[in-house]
């Protein structure tokens, strides 16, 4: 499978998943400071928009910051279903001029999604390791992963060198980009030091 095929699985993933949630989970704080479920879908109409119209936030916003807070006050407040039946397409030109920082995006907003609201999921192996191998490069990676060894226990990657830090793809996907709930997840000489990155 290519990585525009495990962008298009996962997109409709969550589409399934957000089709499901209620009223109340919708409200629902996500992994995102400051940012709610309905925020961090409104984050995700990047690939919804034209490119025109992404460049006008982009003129706007002047930062990634200020971009996605344009895109959070544009389309947070309108109705689930209309946020929802946007996303449910084959994607647009964020799809399709850069698909691999599509997936590692719409991946790790999904897990912002599903972990606070209690809805695992299993995620195969081959679109883990995509995500793996080529996080956000936005949220400055390098940052937490610097001198450490990453080893996924369930599934085979691994990556980096210095004291290790094990666990799930899930979790090392997470905590690669900022997000410390993860940490309870994993074990190793590396965690001490990862933990007072994220923190």
């Amino acid at each position: 499978m290519n990585t525009r095929e495990m962008l298009r699985a996962e997109r409709g993933e969550l589409v399934s998943l957000l089709r499901e949630l209620s009223e109340g989970e919708w409200e629902t704080a996500s992994l995102c400071a400051g940012w709610r479920v309905r925020d961090v879908v409104a984050h995700l109409q990047t690939d919804t928009v034209s490119l025109r119209t992404y460049l006008g936030f982009t003129v706007r916003g002047r930062s990634v910051d200020g971009i996605n807070g344009l895109l959070v006050r544009e389309f947070g407040a309108r109705p689930t279903e209309e946020l929802v039946d946007r996303l449910d397409g084959p994607g647009g030109w964020f799809s399709r001029v850069a698909p691999t920082l599509a997936l590692a995006d719409m991946f790790v907003h999904q897990q912002d999604i599903r972990r606070p609201l209690g809805r695992p999921r299993e995620v195969p192996a081959e679109r883990l390791a995509a995500v793996l191998s080529h996080p956000d490069p936005f949220a400055f990676p390098r940052r937490y992963t610097r001198g450490l060894r990453f080893v996924a226990t369930d599934l085979e990657w691994s990556r980096g060198d210095g004291p290790e830090v094990r666990g799930p793809g899930e979790a090392l996907a997470l905590v690669m980009v900022g997000r410390p709930v993860a940490l309870a997840d994993l074990e190793g000489d590396g965690v001490p030091v990862l933990r007072e990155r994220l923190g």
